[in-house]
């Protein structure tokens, strides 16, 4: 059976680079389709002479008309709905680099006209089986972290798992379902000579996990979310990200997303971990 990628989301989050990279994969991707044609020229890619197992649907300006179509595409495919955001200074500067005028900007300015958009996708966003935050990705990373996603699927019920550590002064990540906060367990960077390492050397881990709070949370995160996957499973979900900060990202969260992680393969799931902020 086909297997469609619905890809919406904000204006110069990245949609066209998006359907590029899982173009070059070999799926079989369309932009800026009519509403009146998602669920029309899907059946016809997925069933015509020249069937397509890998469909990629752009969808520009996603509306009501837009998930009446995606819903109907649903109870016939398996679908997954992305959603790409950015920040907003970031969707600012992207289009001062490309010249281009973002669609809403007719009697508004840049700025406005973003944050307008912003408000009229929520409720997509917020159906969408995953959301993805471009601010901080560069075309190579958008395209590896989104075909993490879409693809690489057998057909079963196993959940997609993100651990992700970050910092706090570097902002929350938009595109996670959880987050943990790690900032009460000891600081490294006060000690200097552990300040140049990171939460993936052995001595950090060690300053960090090595002790009963920590170990104590660490244990009962560990609880909450081997409970927490197959409820998400059984409700419909495929994909859960769970997010661990510290202040800077490098040292506390980076051990404990690494120790969680471990912890969930250890259990059969397949985390992908991500260290947001370590270089930073």
């Amino acid at each position: 059976m086909s297997k469609i990628v619905v890809l919406t989301g904000m204006s110069g989050a990245g949609l066209s680079v998006a359907a590029g990279a899982l173009e070059d994969s070999g799926w079989f991707a369309t932009d800026n389709l009519p509403d009146e044609l998602v669920p029309k020229f899907a059946e016809l890619a997925a069933g015509g002479s020249r069937k397509y197992d890998r469909i990629v649907l752009v969808v520009r300006g996603y509306d009501a008309k837009v998930a009446e179509g995606v819903e109907d595409l649903s109870a016939r495919f398996p679908v997954v709905l992305v959603f790409l955001e950015a920040s907003t200074e970031v969707v600012v500067r992207r289009f001062e680099l490309t010249k281009r005028r973002h669609p809403l900007t007719a009697d508004r300015t840049l700025v406005e006209a973003i944050q307008r958009e912003r408000g009229l996708l929520q409720s997509v966003r917020v159906a969408a089986d995953v959301v993805i935050d471009t601010s901080d990705l560069n075309p190579h990373q958008l395209g590896e972290q989104l075909l993490w996603y879409v693809e690489g699927d057998d057909g079963s019920s196993s959940m997609k798992l993100t651990v992700q550590s970050f910092g706090f002064k570097h902002g929350l990540p938009r595109d996670v379902d959880m987050v943990l906060d790690c900032r009460f367990l000891p600081n490294p960077y006060w000690d200097e000579s552990l300040r140049p390492l990171s939460g993936l050397d052995g001595e950090i881990s060690e300053y960090v996990l090595d002790r009963p709070a920590a170990e104590q949370f660490v244990e009962k995160v560990q609880s909450l979310l081997v409970d927490l996957v197959p409820a998400f499973q059984e409700s419909g979900r495929s994909y859960l990200s769970v997010a661990f900060g510290c202040t800077g990202g490098r040292h506390r969260s980076v051990a404990v997303a690494e120790q969680i992680g471990e912890a969930l393969a250890e259990r059969g799931w397949e985390p992908r971990i991500i260290h947001r902020d370590i270089e930073r």
